[in-house]
Protein backbone atom coordinates (compact mmCIF):
# COMPACT_ATOMS: atom_id res chain seq x y z
CA UNK A 1 0.00 0.00 0.00
CA UNK A 2 1.20 3.45 -0.82
CA UNK A 3 1.33 6.39 1.55
CA UNK A 4 -1.75 7.86 -0.08
CA UNK A 5 -3.57 4.56 0.44
CA UNK A 6 -2.69 4.56 4.15
CA UNK A 7 -3.83 8.15 4.52
CA UNK A 8 -7.16 7.37 2.85
CA UNK A 9 -7.52 4.23 4.96
CA UNK A 10 -6.77 6.26 8.12
CA UNK A 11 -9.33 8.93 7.22
CA UNK A 12 -12.00 6.31 6.50
CA UNK A 13 -11.18 4.45 9.73
CA UNK A 14 -11.45 7.65 11.79
CA UNK A 15 -14.74 8.47 10.03
CA UNK A 16 -16.17 5.03 10.76
CA UNK A 17 -15.06 5.22 14.41
CA UNK A 18 -16.65 8.65 14.75
CA UNK A 19 -19.96 7.38 13.28
CA UNK A 20 -19.92 4.47 15.74
CA UNK A 21 -19.18 6.84 18.63
CA UNK A 22 -21.95 9.28 17.58
CA UNK A 23 -24.50 6.47 17.15
CA UNK A 24 -23.63 5.01 20.56
CA UNK A 25 -23.94 8.47 22.12
CA UNK A 26 -27.49 8.79 20.75
CA UNK A 27 -28.35 5.35 22.10
CA UNK A 28 -26.97 6.36 25.49
CA UNK A 29 -28.90 9.65 25.56
CA UNK A 30 -32.13 7.94 24.49
CA UNK A 31 -31.74 5.28 27.18
CA UNK A 32 -30.91 7.90 29.82
CA UNK A 33 -34.02 9.88 28.89
CA UNK A 34 -36.16 6.75 29.26
CA UNK A 35 -34.56 6.01 32.62
CA UNK A 36 -35.09 9.60 33.75
CA UNK A 37 -38.77 9.47 32.74
CA UNK A 38 -39.07 6.22 34.65
CA UNK A 39 -37.76 8.00 37.77
CA UNK A 40 -40.46 10.67 37.36
CA UNK A 41 -43.10 7.99 36.81
CA UNK A 42 -42.11 6.19 40.03
CA UNK A 43 -42.44 9.38 42.06
CA UNK A 44 -45.75 10.28 40.41
CA UNK A 45 -47.13 6.84 41.28
CA UNK A 46 -45.96 7.30 44.85
CA UNK A 47 -47.79 10.62 44.92
CA UNK A 48 -50.94 9.03 43.48
CA UNK A 49 -50.79 6.34 46.17
CA UNK A 50 -50.58 8.94 48.96
CA UNK A 51 -53.57 10.97 47.81
CA UNK A 52 -56.32 8.44 48.68
CA UNK A 53 -54.85 8.17 52.20
CA UNK A 54 -54.91 11.95 52.56
CA UNK A 55 -58.49 12.14 51.28
CA UNK A 56 -59.61 9.40 53.68
CA UNK A 57 -57.90 11.09 56.62
CA UNK A 58 -59.46 14.43 55.75
CA UNK A 59 -62.98 13.09 55.08
CA UNK A 60 -63.87 12.66 58.73
CA UNK A 61 -62.92 16.22 59.58
CA UNK A 62 -64.07 18.08 56.49
CA UNK A 63 -67.64 16.89 56.05
CA UNK A 64 -68.71 20.15 54.41
CA UNK A 65 -65.87 20.13 51.88
CA UNK A 66 -67.04 17.30 49.61
CA UNK A 67 -66.44 19.44 46.50
CA UNK A 68 -62.81 20.01 47.44
CA UNK A 69 -62.26 16.31 48.06
CA UNK A 70 -63.94 15.46 44.76
CA UNK A 71 -61.68 17.88 42.87
CA UNK A 72 -58.61 16.19 44.36
CA UNK A 73 -59.93 12.75 43.44
CA UNK A 74 -60.84 13.84 39.90
CA UNK A 75 -57.46 15.51 39.38
CA UNK A 76 -55.68 12.35 40.59
CA UNK A 77 -57.69 10.19 38.19
CA UNK A 78 -56.89 12.49 35.28
CA UNK A 79 -53.18 12.54 36.17
CA UNK A 80 -53.06 8.76 36.38
CA UNK A 81 -54.61 8.50 32.91
CA UNK A 82 -52.20 10.92 31.23
CA UNK A 83 -50.25 9.40 28.35
CA UNK A 84 -47.85 11.98 26.95
CA UNK A 85 -45.35 14.15 28.78
CA UNK A 86 -47.48 17.23 28.00
CA UNK A 87 -50.64 15.57 29.31
CA UNK A 88 -48.78 14.59 32.47
CA UNK A 89 -47.59 18.17 32.98
CA UNK A 90 -51.09 19.63 32.54
CA UNK A 91 -52.67 17.00 34.81
CA UNK A 92 -49.98 17.44 37.46
CA UNK A 93 -50.55 21.19 37.47
CA UNK A 94 -54.26 20.60 38.02
CA UNK A 95 -53.57 18.07 40.78
CA UNK A 96 -51.12 20.41 42.51
CA UNK A 97 -53.74 23.15 42.51
CA UNK A 98 -56.38 20.83 43.95
CA UNK A 99 -54.02 19.67 46.70
CA UNK A 100 -53.11 23.26 47.57
CA UNK A 101 -56.79 24.08 47.94
CA UNK A 102 -57.28 21.00 50.12
CA UNK A 103 -54.42 21.95 52.41
CA UNK A 104 -55.60 25.57 52.55
CA UNK A 105 -59.07 24.41 53.61
CA UNK A 106 -57.49 22.01 56.13
CA UNK A 107 -56.03 25.03 57.91
CA UNK A 108 -59.57 25.77 59.15
CA UNK A 109 -59.75 22.44 61.01
CA UNK A 110 -57.46 22.49 64.09
CA UNK A 111 -58.25 18.87 64.99
CA UNK A 112 -57.19 17.77 61.52
CA UNK A 113 -53.95 19.74 61.70
CA UNK A 114 -53.22 17.99 65.00
CA UNK A 115 -53.89 14.53 63.54
CA UNK A 116 -50.59 12.66 63.52
CA UNK A 117 -51.53 10.60 60.47
CA UNK A 118 -52.45 13.74 58.48
CA UNK A 119 -49.20 15.46 59.45
CA UNK A 120 -47.18 12.39 58.41
CA UNK A 121 -49.03 12.15 55.09
CA UNK A 122 -48.35 15.85 54.44
CA UNK A 123 -44.66 15.28 55.18
CA UNK A 124 -44.53 12.28 52.83
CA UNK A 125 -46.31 14.21 50.10
CA UNK A 126 -43.89 17.12 50.50
CA UNK A 127 -40.95 14.71 50.30
CA UNK A 128 -42.43 13.15 47.17
CA UNK A 129 -42.94 16.59 45.59
CA UNK A 130 -39.25 17.34 46.18
CA UNK A 131 -38.27 14.04 44.57
CA UNK A 132 -40.51 14.77 41.58
CA UNK A 133 -38.81 18.14 41.12
CA UNK A 134 -35.35 16.55 41.30
CA UNK A 135 -36.36 13.83 38.83
CA UNK A 136 -37.90 16.46 36.53
CA UNK A 137 -34.69 18.51 36.52
CA UNK A 138 -32.62 15.40 35.72
CA UNK A 139 -35.01 14.33 32.94
CA UNK A 140 -35.03 17.80 31.37
CA UNK A 141 -31.21 17.99 31.48
CA UNK A 142 -30.96 14.66 29.65
CA UNK A 143 -33.55 15.83 27.11
CA UNK A 144 -31.58 19.03 26.46
CA UNK A 145 -28.41 16.95 25.91
CA UNK A 146 -30.28 14.78 23.41
CA UNK A 147 -31.79 17.82 21.72
CA UNK A 148 -28.38 19.52 21.46
CA UNK A 149 -26.84 16.41 19.92
CA UNK A 150 -29.67 16.23 17.39
CA UNK A 151 -29.30 19.89 16.43
CA UNK A 152 -25.51 20.36 16.44
CA UNK A 153 -23.41 19.69 13.38
CA UNK A 154 -22.07 17.09 12.57
CA UNK A 155 -23.82 14.79 15.07
CA UNK A 156 -27.17 15.88 13.66
CA UNK A 157 -26.26 14.00 10.48
CA UNK A 158 -25.97 10.73 12.41
CA UNK A 159 -29.03 11.39 14.57
CA UNK A 160 -31.24 12.19 11.60
CA UNK A 161 -29.85 9.35 9.50
CA UNK A 162 -30.68 6.77 12.16
CA UNK A 163 -34.02 8.36 13.12
CA UNK A 164 -33.30 9.47 16.68
CA UNK A 165 -35.94 11.84 18.06
CA UNK A 166 -35.88 14.40 20.82
CA UNK A 167 -38.25 14.13 23.75
CA UNK A 168 -40.74 16.58 25.17
CA UNK A 169 -39.68 18.56 28.23
CA UNK A 170 -41.61 17.93 31.45
CA UNK A 171 -42.39 21.50 32.41
CA UNK A 172 -44.54 22.54 35.29
CA UNK A 173 -44.25 26.30 34.81
CA UNK A 174 -48.01 26.69 34.91
CA UNK A 175 -47.93 24.96 38.29
CA UNK A 176 -45.04 27.12 39.45
CA UNK A 177 -46.91 30.22 38.29
CA UNK A 178 -50.01 28.98 40.10
CA UNK A 179 -47.89 28.50 43.21
CA UNK A 180 -47.23 32.24 43.22
CA UNK A 181 -50.96 32.99 43.15
CA UNK A 182 -53.08 32.91 46.31
CA UNK A 183 -55.25 29.85 46.76
CA UNK A 184 -58.97 30.56 46.46
CA UNK A 185 -60.96 28.96 49.24
CA UNK A 186 -64.75 29.05 49.20
CA UNK A 187 -67.15 27.70 51.79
Amino acid sequence: MTTTGWIIFGIVAVGVLWVIWAYNRFVQLTNRSEEAWSDIDVQLKRRYDLIPNIVETVKGYMQHEAGTLQKVTDARTKAMGAQSVGEHAAAENMLTGALKTLFAVAENYPNLKANENFVELQRELSDTENKIQAARRFYNSVVIDLQNALEQFPTNLIGNTFGFKTREFFQLEAGEEAARQPVKVSF
